[in-house]
């Protein structure tokens, strides 16, 4: 089969993306922080998802935030954000969509708040809209939207009645059955799934005996959650693939090799954290990757090998 000009060419709900590669929210700010480091290239990136936004501005949670742990990061950042209005007069229209595309992270106290910041992107040029769904809900106690598939439907189906854009529901691995997430989020409207967010996890400083993260507890990324983010892939994917709603793989991943595990799983694009923070250019490592991999396994595209994995 002759091989595509860019084999690693992507089609993500209607979106056409240069890689299948994803840079995940929080990671590069709200793009800038990224697009300017040298040697960036827009070939090296599909999308870019922004910093997750609330409806008011927030200062986020007290320090320490960001705590390093073996073969991975905690954090706790605690969405500070300038507000959405902020984002979309201010910051987007500094941001060169001709260079990838960008997609906003909604986020939220109650149903309302992620509905009405949903309608406020809707309404700017931003090409999707990422909902994280593992923000605590105030009016259920601070219970977790993402961790209870009802609560999670509800904010889909109304952040789907507030928008035409791609909606990307962002699933929490801190639950009990992911697969009924997924379908309930897949009936309540979502055009693809990210999978997964950060696990909960936390770090004391022995010698005072206090939590090392301000907020207790923080989200556990990078290598150390890698086998359980390709689980929860494979596992959706199972769900998501039938129904051909695609899939943000994410979790670990640091290499091509990674990489490549998580779209035989059944991801379609796979999502960029961790790695970028010590190794701001490794999109272009992965991407050789990939490409060297299609060419010896004589594949025309990345998409001949999502779901490819033999069960």
């Amino acid at each position: 089969m002759k091989p595509k000009s860019n084999p690693l060419q992507t089609d993500f709900c209607g979106l056409t993306l240069n890689s299948p590669i994803v840079l995940l929210s929080g990671c590069v700010g709200f793009g800038e922080e990224y697009t300017r480091i040298e040697g960036f290239s827009n070939r090296d990136v599909g999308a870019v998802v922004l910093k997750g936004t609330t409806d008011e501005p927030r200062l986020g949670n007290p320090p320490h935030r960001v705590y390093e742990t073996p073969m991975g990061m905690l954090n706790a950042i605690g969405l500070q954000n300038p507000g959405v209005d902020k984002v979309v007069d201010d910051i987007l229209p500094g941001l060169d969509f001709s260079e990838t595309r960008f997609i906003a992270n909604v986020c939220g106290s109650t149903v309302e708040d992620y509905a009405a910041v949903t309608k406020r992107f809707d309404e700017s040029p931003i090409d999707a809209i990422e909902i994280n769904i593992s923000c605590p809900n105030i009016k259920e106690g601070g219970v977790s939207f993402g961790n209870d598939p009802d609560m999670s439907a509800r904010v889909v189906e109304a952040c789907r009645k507030n928008t035409a854009k791609p909606l990307i529901a962002k699933l929490s691995p801190n639950q009990t059955d992911i697969q009924e997430n997924a379908r309930r989020c897949i009936d309540a409207g979502a055009d693809a799934l990210a999978v997964i967010n950060t696990v909960m996890g936390m770090a004391i400083d022995t010698e005072s005996r206090t939590p090392v993260i301000g907020n207790v507890r923080g989200g556990l990324s990078g290598p150390a959650i890698k086998p359980i983010a390709l689980l929860k892939v494979q596992q959706v994917y199972e769900v998501a693939g039938p129904r051909n709603i695609p899939i943000i793989g994410q979790g670990g991943i640091v290499s091509a090799e990674d990489a490549l595990e998580f779209i035989i799983a059944g991801a379609s694009t796979i999502g960029m954290g961790t790695a970028l923070f010590y190794d701001p250019l490794v999109c272009t490592k992965i991407n050789e990757g990939l490409v060297s991999y299609l060419s010896r396994h004589e594949m025309a595209s990345i998409s001949e090998l999502v779901g490819s994995l033999k069960l």
